[in-house]
């Protein structure tokens, strides 16, 4: 897998990918599709500051991850939050621990100091990649998520660099 820097080329298969997450899991509590437009918005307000990688095999982007502010405050200002999505038929295969091993370098160099996952439950692939990565867990927050007719736990994991 080819690790890389986001480009605006990927806007559309990352759009595609996040959007099948929000119309079949609760990995994210967002409920309505997003257009390219709105995924734009979001890359070009996280690159100004922080990262975006993307994963490529063969020339197609399978997955990609991101870190951006955790609170807006300026004391949270060394904290990141940390997000990785994968297509379905890259899960399973070590491409997502490459891709946050590279983000969590990333973060490192650009100075920042801890990472932040937040994983809503149950999630047992993502739980055990911030495991395998040394993220700790830290908490969980009861039923704060709604989605699909029920309530959901969010997991808090925390790794420091």
């Amino acid at each position: 897998m080819k690790i890389r820097q986001i480009q605006d080329e990927d806007i559309k298969r990352i759009t595609e990918l996040y959007n099948w997450y929000i119309l079949n899991t609760t990995v994210t509590f967002e409920t309505e599709v997003i257009n390219p437009l709105a995924m734009k918005e979001r890359v070009q307000e996280k690159v100004e500051k922080y990262d975006w990688l993307v994963g490529e095999l063969e020339q197609k982007v399978i997955g990609y991850a991101y870190y951006g502010s955790f609170r807006s405050r300026p004391a949270y200002n060394h904290t990141v939050e940390l997000t990785i999505y994968l297509a379905q038929e890259s899960i399973g295969k070590g491409f997502g621990k490459l891709l946050y091993s590279e983000l969590i370098q990333s973060a490192e160099e650009r100075g920042f100091r801890e990472l932040i996952g937040v994983i809503a439950l149950p999630n047992p692939g993502s739980t055990v990649l911030h495991q395998k990565l040394g993220f700790q867990e830290i908490g969980v927050l009861k039923r704060v998520g709604h989605k699909f007719d029920r309530y959901i736990d969010v997991g808090i994991w925390q790794k420091s660099i």
